[in-house]
C-alpha cells in the first residue's frame, strides 16, 4: 500500500498541483460545494493511478485542486462505498494521498437518514460520535508503520476544536445544526423497520453508508477530521414510507447552500 500510495502522490505532484491544506469529501448529492472553489485542476478518478472510480450515479468522480477563500483545498467530488463492491483499504486510499500531499484537516459530508425523529429531512447534522456496523475495517492487516500506531484511539474520533468552531458558525449563520451519533451500514438496501428500531435502540441519530471508515483512517494517521451529515429521509419505523433516490437527492439539494455556507467559513477559519 505504502508503494501505491507514494506512486499516487507522484503522479499527482507532477501535474504541479499547489500543495492542499485542507481536505474535502462530498457526499451523495453534495458536490455544489465545488462551486465555491476556484479550480486549479480537475482530475477525473480514472486518470490517477490506484484510484478506485465511483460507480455512484451522484457521484462525479473527479478530485478537484484549487483555492477556497485563503487556503488550498482538495476536493473529492464523489466518494467511494462498500456496497459499490470496494474494500477498506480501497475506499480510504484517498484519504491517505490527500494526507501524503499535505492536508491539515479532512472536512467530511454525507447523506444520511434521521434516526432521530425530532430531527426532519433537509436539515443538518453535526456527528460527534459514530457506531461501525461495517462488517470490515480499513486497519485489518498488516499495520504500517509509517502511517500510524498499531491501536489508534478513537475516544475523540471528531475533532473537538473544528466541531466547536462548526457550532459557533452555525449559530452566527442562523442555520439549524442537529448534533448526534452516525451509524454506519454496509447497504445498498435501506433498513427494513426492525433494523430502524435496532439502530435507534442502540444510541444512533442517523444512518449511512459510509463516512466510518474514513474517519478511522484520518484518526488513525493524526488528521483531524469533522463530518456533518445532510438529513435526507425520516426514518420513523412506525410510519415508514418507500424513499426513491430523487426524494433523497431533492432533500440534499434543499440542504446543500447551508452544508456549503458552513463549510466554506470553516475553511477560511482553520
Amino acid at each position: 500500500m505504502l508503494a501505491q500510495i507514494n506512486e499516487t502522490v507522484e503522479y499527482i505532484q507532477s501535474l504541479k498541483v499547489d500543495k492542499p491544506q485542507v481536505g474535502i469529501i462530498l457526499g451523495t448529492g453534495l458536490g455544489g460545494l465545488v462551486n465555491e472553489i476556484d479550480i486549479q485542476h480537475e482530475i477525473p478518478y480514472e486518470d490517477i493511478p490506484n484510484f478506485p472510480v465511483s460507480t455512484v450515479e451522484s457521484h462525479s468522480g473527479k478530485l478537484i485542486f484549487g483555492k477556497m477563500g485563503n487556503k488550498n483545498v482538495v476536493a473529492m467530488q464523489g466518494r467511494f462505498h462498500y456496497y459499490e463492491g470496494y474494500d477498506m483499504k480501497q475506499i480510504t486510499f484517498p484519504v491517505r494521498v490527500m494526507k501524503q500531499l499535505g492536508i491539515e484537516f479532512l472536512l467530511i459530508s454525507n447523506a444520511a437518514g434521521a434516526l432521530n425523529l425530532g430531527y426532519k429531512k433537509a436539515s443538518l447534522m453535526l456527528i460527534t460520535d459514530h457506531i461501525n456496523l461495517l462488517p470490515d475495517n480499513p486497519l485489518r492487516g498488516k499495520n504500517e508503520d509509517e502511517l500510524g500506531p498499531r491501536f489508534p484511539d478513537m475516544s475523540e474520533a471528531y475533532d473537538v476544536k473544528l466541531n466547536d468552531t462548526i457550532r459557533a458558525i452555525a449559530k452566527e449563520m442562523n442555520i439549524t445544526l442537529h448534533e448526534g451519533v452516525y451509524v454506519a451500514v454496509s447497504g445498498p438496501n435501506l433498513e427494513t423497520k426492525a433494523e430502524y428500531k435496532f439502530l435507534k435502540k442502540i444510541g444512533a441519530d442517523a444512518v449511512g453508508m459510509s463516512t466510518v471508515p474514513e474517519v478511522i483512517v484520518a484518526n488513525h494517521m493524526n488528521l483531524p477530521c469533522c463530518a456533518i451529515s445532510v438529513l435526507t429521509d425520516e426514518c420513523d419505523p412506525l410510519h415508514l414510507e418507500p424513499v426513491e433516490l430523487s426524494e433523497i437527492l431533492k432533500a440534499a439539494a434543499l440542504a446543500e447552500p447551508f452544508l456549503t455556507a458552513i463549510y466554506k467559513e470553516l475553511v477560511n477559519r482553520i
